[in-house]
């Protein structure tokens, strides 16, 4: 039948994926994700840099003002992990059409697909970059093999195949490690970082092929037993196979719109937040759940993006309830400047939890 296999799915650039997915101008330019978008704030990090920016050296974790130094013509933009959610969890819902998932974050998880060969494991991940794409217009990448820990680094050499070629797909097993993986810096295992690769150097271990060579009780006494045994056996292409499957609930659902024109009238705006809330809320119904709380989110024509929430005076899906209080938030904005993106979110009460009354 084949070797139980795991795909490592990881969407690629995730956050500049969604913004750009409904700002398409966006598209093939230089794109810094962070903070409230504004690259002159103190203290504000980048959390996702577009290929063209990290091409340039922009990197996830640099300060937003080191990057605008690095490329003071990208185009900044402001955090919104309400359509990150929304995005991942569309993700996360197609993944698991395919098979159990472990989920990881935002961008990434690993999925179970079972005894197959490599042939067909490979077919199998490319439907399911072709499923993600269809559903939810976002590239991703995946690396399989037989545990989480390989199928990780093989999503690495995945990453390197070009867009134009097909689904970026790559497997890393028993076949190909030694070869691809030996000459290797430890650093590019996973889990060995920084500190672990200068202490492993002091003990004259750079590569993997090194690391392989050295005596699991040297590794025991440089790292102690947990770490020194683990470094043995990832070394060797060893790693955790166990897909495991946590019971999923949606803590909330938002929906967002970008206009074809920027909106200035009061009035148009008002009529958005209906539309948005009747989309979500219907999603919210299907699912037999109750909301708690609502927020409206607002960006700019400028990318300046605030988000307003508040909490509900009990759990309910009536939209009589409801729509007051997101047009309430709405008129809580100073609508001095064209909007460009509209969003509403209904945070939801745990399933285990509904017919509660909500405090405050």
């Amino acid at each position: 039948m084949g070797t139980s296999r795991i795909l490592h799915v990881d969407l690629d650039q995730f956050q500049v994926s969604v913004e750009r997915r409904r700002s398409p101008e966006l598209v093939g330019v230089p794109v810094i994700v962070g903070g409230e978008g504004d690259p002159t704030q103190p203290r504000k990090v980048v959390t996702c840099a577009s290929y063209e920016a990290r091409a340039q050296g922009v990197r996830a974790g640099m300060p937003l003002r080191a990057a605008h130094k690095k490329m003071p013509d990208a185009v900044f933009v402001p955090l919104d992990t309400d359509a990150y959610d929304e995005a991942s969890a569309q993700v996360m819902g197609v993944l698991r059409t395919f098979g159990p998932v472990e989920v990881w974050g935002w961008d990434e998880a690993y999925l179970d697909v079972g005894a197959l060969d490599a042939g067909r494991a490979a077919g199998v991940a490319g439907d399911v970059i072709s499923a993600i794409a269809e559903v939810t217009g976002l590239p991703s990448s995946i690396g399989i093999s037989d545990n989480k820990q390989r199928a990780k680094m093989a999503t690495n050499f995945a990453k390197k195949q070009p867009v134009d070629d097909g689904p970026r797909v790559f497997t890393l097993d028993a076949d190909n490690w030694g070869e691809l993986m030996g000459g290797q810096p430890t650093r590019e295992l996973w889990s060995v970082g920084p500190k672990t690769a200068a202490k492993l150097a002091t003990i004259g271990v750079n590569t993997v092929d090194e690391l392989v060579a050295t005596p699991k009780d040297d590794l025991i006494t440089t790292f102690g037993p947990h770490q020194g045994n683990w470094l043995y056996v990832l070394c060797r292409g060893g790693g955790d196979s166990t897909v495991t499957e946590e019971p999923w609930e949606a803590k909330s659902h938002s929906h967002s719109r970008t206009f074809p024109t920027d909106l200035t009238d009061p009035a148009e705006l008002h009529a958005a937040v209906d539309d948005l809330a009747a989309h979500v809320l219907a999603q919210v119904v299907d699912e037999g759940r109750e909301v708690f709380r609502v927020a409206v989110t607002l960006r700019t024509k400028t990318f300046f993006t605030r988000t307003k929430s508040r909490k509900l005076g009990a759990v309910t899906v009536d939209a009589g309830q409801i729509l007051p209080v997101l047009h309430a938030l709405l008129d809580d904005f100073e609508l001095d400047r064209p909007v460009r993106l509209l969003g509403v979110r209904l945070d939801l009460v745990p399933a285990e939890g509904l017919n509660t009354e909500a405090d405050g």
